[in-house]
């Protein structure tokens, strides 16, 4: 293998971050013989990161267009509340209350989606404005939180499957459907070419505000997703869940290989870089360290990853400056004459 070969390679994020998955877990055998390496601790940590990749596959999609969305927590704890809340205190079927659950998370990114594609507000305003808003709407469905739900809604996320819950099955399929969708149709390449370079993607004929407007809605049907089963594995609503899974499911999308500039990113990154925060988290807990240290570490790979993508910008001659620029300005939507 020649030395440019070896370098794409080490530049490949994917694989440098598999690579390290892979270093972690053998150092972990060795110091935890007894407790990492074992079946019941790794179906643990895929039960735990489960819920967070399905929506970092929906914020993957969106960073490869240059956007992202801070409400999804909020979603994951409203679609989770409005079911319970149907189901408890309407005695609604269990399969409508799910279906109302995604249809109003749906409904929360088409807002999202028009907001930002149709009038022009930057994703960071308009995405934080609406997490403050769902959460207000989640505190008022599930109150101090609702429990007894119907057995049925409850085997959604507590049933095995060769020894595996639910929802790490519900992961899988999510990460592969989305991989294929990206990878091989022609509707998804378009996030591509908008995020990097939206004016030229739109003089190529995308209609990049319906595109955009769809990235959105996505996202928020796969939180829609994640609190229903996280609901159901629970066996009950609460109007906290997903507090600062936005955080989280940004730095793991990062590490596995998006950019803020967006044109770049893989959705097998974004389970990637979950199972790496997963297992720093099941390190933190094998290792008896405080839980308030696990947030500052959070904060730190978060920095990591960001100061890892400054630098790959550079070396393709982005300026530190300019990053900035471009992370944060937004291109106004088409004026329709």
């Amino acid at each position: 293998m020649n030395r440019d070969k070896i370098t794409r390679l080490l530049q490949d994020r994917v694989f440098t971050l598999s690579v390290t998955i892979a270093i972690l877990f053998i150092v972990c055998s060795i110091i935890w013989p007894a407790t990492f390496p074992t079946f019941d601790n790794i179906s643990l940590v895929l039960l735990n990161l489960s819920i967070e990749s399905i929506v970092a596959v929906g914020m993957m999609l969106l960073l490869i267009s240059g956007m992202f969305d801070l409400s999804v927590g909020s979603v994951v704890a409203f679609a989770g509340s409005i079911a319970a809340y149907l189901m408890y205190w309407y005695g609604m079927y269990v399969s409508v209350a799910i279906l109302v659950g995604l249809g109003l998370a749906g409904l929360i990114g088409l807002i999202n989606g028009f907001f930002v594609a149709k009038v022009g507000i930057n994703p960071l305003i308009q995405t934080l404005a609406m997490m403050g808003i769902v959460r207000g709407l989640a505190l008022m469905v599930a109150g101090a939180g609702i429990q007894n739900l119907p057995e049925a809604f409850n085997a959604i996320g507590q049933s095995k499957l060769l020894g595996l819950q639910t929802p790490v099955w519900f992961m899988i399929i999510v990460v592969a459907i989305f991989s294929l969708l990206v990878s091989r149709t022609v509707f998804f390449r378009q996030y591509y070419y908008i995020g990097g370079n939206e004016k030229a993607a739109r003089l190529s004929g995308i209609r990049v505000e319906r595109v955009k407007i769809i990235g959105f809605v996505l996202i928020s049907l796969l939180a829609g997703l994640a609190g229903i089963l996280l609901a159901s594995r629970l066996g009950a609503a609460l109007a906290t869940s997903g507090r600062g899974m936005e955080l989280r499911v940004i730095t793991a999308v990062i590490l596995g290989g998006a950019s803020l500039l967006g044109g770049q990113g893989k959705i097998i990154g974004a389970l990637l870089g979950t199972i790496f925060m997963g297992l720093v988290s099941n390190i933190m807990i094998l290792a008896r360290v405080s839980g308030y240290w696990q947030e500052i570490v959070l904060g730190l790979i978060l920095i990591l990853a960001v100061a890892v993508d400054v630098l790959a910008q550079r070396r393709a001659g982005t300026t530190p400056r300019e990053y900035v620029k471009r992370a944060s300005e937004v291109t106004p939507p088409k004026v329709e004459a």
